[in-house]
């Protein structure tokens, strides 16, 4: 835990990217689950989703 704590007070905008990408990917999945996506799509939409939470979070450290 203390390098996880570590890692965060170091890096925290990395870290809240991490964070808030897995968090964003993990709904993504449950939502589209039944779609019917082939490999290819699942990929482009993890790495769209993973991108948005990048941006997501440089537009959220212009307040810091």
């Amino acid at each position: 835990m203390n390098g996880l704590r570590r890692f965060w007070d170091e890096h925290p905008w990395l870290s809240m990217w991490i964070i808030l990408a897995i968090g964003m990917v993990a709904i993504m999945i449950w939502a589209a689950w039944n779609v019917g996506f082939n490999a290819r799509q699942w990929a482009w939409l993890i790495a769209v989703t993973i991108a948005l939470a990048a941006l997501c979070t440089w537009i959220i450290s212009w307040e810091g």
